[in-house]
Order: C-alpha cells, then sequence, then structure tokens
C-alpha cells in the first residue's frame, strides 16, 4: 500500500490516535510503519497509565489495552499485542513473551531465562505473533484486527544489537541473520508488526471507505 493511500486512510480515523503502550521501541516501530507521526500520540504522552493484561489470548489483551486507551483519552485507540511462540516450549512465552523471567523482567533476562528453557530441545522452531487492533471509541463494537506471524529459528546465543525483546534470538534462514541483525527498513518489511499493520491498514480502507 502507498503512502498516500496510508495517509488517506489514516486522515479518516481523525486528528489524533493514540498508541495504547508505553513501550518505547514498539511506539517508534509504529512511527516508522505509519510514516505519519503527527497524528500519532504515545498513551504515556497523555498520561494513561498500562492496564493489567488479563487476557489469555494475544486479542484479547490487545482489545483490553485498546479499550482502557480510547476510554482514558476519547481518542480512537491502536494497540497490538505481540510475542514469541517456541513449538518445543508448547507455544511459550507466548501471552507471557514481555515478563516471562517475571514481572519486570529486562529484554536480556527474558533472552536468557528463554536460553535455559531450551537446553536440550533439537526442535527450535518458533515465531513471533502480532496481533494489532482499531477502535474508533472506547465501546467500538467492531473492532479492526489483523494479525501476523514472523518465522524463524531459537538460536544457541543472541546475535545482533538492533531492534529489541527476543530479536537476537530468532535466526532468519532466508537472511542468514537474526532478527537483530536486520536494518529497521529490512524489519519493517519482514516482521510480524509490519505485516499485521500493512494488513490492518487494508482492513480499515474496507471499513472506513473512502
Amino acid at each position: 500500500m502507498s503512502s498516500s493511500s496510508t495517509d488517506n486512510i489514516i486522515e479518516r480515523l481523525g486528528p489524533k490516535i493514540v498508541i495504547a503502550s508505553g513501550n518505547t521501541h514498539k511506539i517508534e516501530e509504529f512511527q516508522s510503519l505509519l510514516k505519519a507521526p503527527n497524528r500519532f500520540v504515545s498513551q504515556r504522552d497523555l498520561g494513561v497509565r498500562e492496564v493489567p493484561e488479563t487476557g489469555q489470548t494475544f486479542l484479547e489483551n490487545a482489545l483490553i489495552k485498546a479499550r482502557n486507551a480510547a476510554k482514558e483519552t476519547g481518542l480512537p485507540a491502536l494497540a497490538d499485542d505481540s510475542g514469541l511462540v517456541v513449538a518445543a516450549l508448547l507455544g511459550a512465552p507466548g501471552i507471557y513473551s514481555a515478563r516471562y523471567a517475571g514481572p519486570n523482567a529486562s529484554d536480556q533476562e527474558n533472552c536468557q531465562h528463554l536460553l535455559g528453557a531450551m537446553t536440550g530441545k533439537t526442535d527450535r522452531a518458533a515465531f513471533f505473533h502480532a496481533t494489532i487492533v482499531f477502535l474508533l471509541h472506547a465501546d467500538d463494537p467492531d473492532p479492526v484486527i489483523a494479525q501476523a506471524r514472523w518465522h524463524g529459528e531459537i538460536l544457541a546465543r543472541g546475535q545482533g544489537e538492533k531492534g529489541f525483546g527476543y530479536d537476537p534470538l530468532l535466526y532468519l534462514a532466508k537472511q542468514q541473520k537474526s532478527a537483530a541483525q536486520l536494518t529497521s527498513s529490512q524489519k519493517n518489511r519482514l516482521s510480524h508488526r509490519g505485516k499485521a499493520l500493512r494488513l490492518l491498514l487494508t482492513n480499515l480502507s474496507k471499513r472506513f471507505p473512502a
């Protein structure tokens, strides 16, 4: 989808849209992907506190976050819930990816916890999953939803210093690099969040036609 088409869709949604996240890295990715930074504002900048993620799925958590941000600000809201799904760990860390090593765990601590859990595992298949939702208002009964995956394998040790979260541990065979070794433009093109956001824009154009 062209940047002009993206601009047209976003213009139809309102002058400001709140991103329901306090994760600086995630907000930067959204701003880069959407190419309309003046229309998006972080919930942190509006004083919205993060809401407990009590859902049992990525979709439930994304909706919880979006409804909270929309309710607190009165603005349309965009939220995502994403994580790493590892086959050998029966889908873990999944929805608990950000707190796999504990409630306030750092990215490095989560990665080390994952590597420990993978000790002795021969099946290294894994994927990043992203669910992104858009709500026109807090009680919007028809959320616009998009989901995507980014497949790879878990490395025995981290590689690369770009990205965030589990990026150093996901090896991409076609690129022969970890997700943390990609440039930002490469990652935006290939990643779960990039694919989900492009799909969301397509879905938004269907719900809010010109």
